[in-house]
């Protein structure tokens, strides 16, 4: 089974966001990156693959130099080789398509992406992928089984979860519970020193435009000051509740 693991280079979360030219651009300085959590649960899942059934795992990346060292710690947490598609990510359907490239040129049958990334949240990539390729699509996912060309997977819904038996090839939007937090793996020196020599291949992209653009963004307005109110002070309360912060 050939897996190929979809990896988007974001920033960490403890990082302080901040926007230049009149808002429009994303402010990179001081900005250390990582491998988007909902990818990073699929890249570990794709690692169970490889040592219970032999499969062979790749990872790839839609963007520019800057992304490579997180590729090389996927490949230090055990991926075989890794792939870049050589263009800035600014578009989820244009993305999608120069993954479709890469799925298609490398004949995978299973492609693991996170449901979604953690900086534009856009969820978009997956389902357009699978679309692109002519392969199954689950979203959501929560744990997936492989058995020869016939899968099975556990998908969150509202309000509980939904099993569903599919085949390959197979596109899936991976989460939290494909597996836990707890299985996630650290590289250790002996995988960092190997990712060095493991190959990173540069692909040149076919050029796919992007359909959209961001015009500007706009950070959540500060917190307001916090009023304490005297818990024998009801009336006050309900005032506050209804008038000021109109929740009830």
């Amino acid at each position: 089974m050939k897996i190929l693991v979809c990896i988007s280079h974001v920033p960490d979360t403890t990082s302080k966001i901040n926007f230049t030219d009149g808002d429009t651009k994303f402010d990179t300085n001081g900005v250390q990156y990582v491998i988007n959590p909902n990818d990073e649960f699929g890249l570990t899942r794709a690692m169970w693959f490889k040592e219970k059934q032999g499969a062979s795992v790749d990872v790839v990346n839609v963007g520019g130099p800057e992304t490579e060292p997180t590729l090389r710690k996927a490949l230090a947490i055990g991926a075989d080789s890794a792939i870049r598609v050589n263009t800035e990510a600014k578009d989820g359907f244009a993305v999608a398509k120069e993954l479709a490239k890469v799925v298609t040129d490398g004949g995978y049958d299973l492609v693991i992406a996170g449901r979604e990334s953690i900086d534009y949240n856009g969820g978009m990539v997956p389902g357009m992928l699978s679309e692109l390729v002519g392969a199954n699509f689950v979203t959501n996912c929560i744990s997936l089984e492989v058995d020869g060309t016939n899968a099975k997977a556990v998908r969150e819904i509202d309000g509980g979860k939904e099993t569903v038996n599919t085949s390959l090839p197979l596109v899936i939007g991976g989460q939290k519970g494909l597996v836990e937090e707890s299985d996630l793996r650290i590289p250790n020196m002996r995988g960092i020193m190997m990712a060095r020599k493991k190959p990173l291949n540069v692909v040149e992209p076919i050029g796919a435009n992007a359909e959209t653009a961001a015009n500007s963004f706009e950070k959540p307005a500060p917190k307001g000051a916090v009023k304490l109110v005297d818990a024998d002070n009801i009336d006050e309360l309900i005032n506050l509740l209804h008038n000021e912060a109109k929740v009830i």
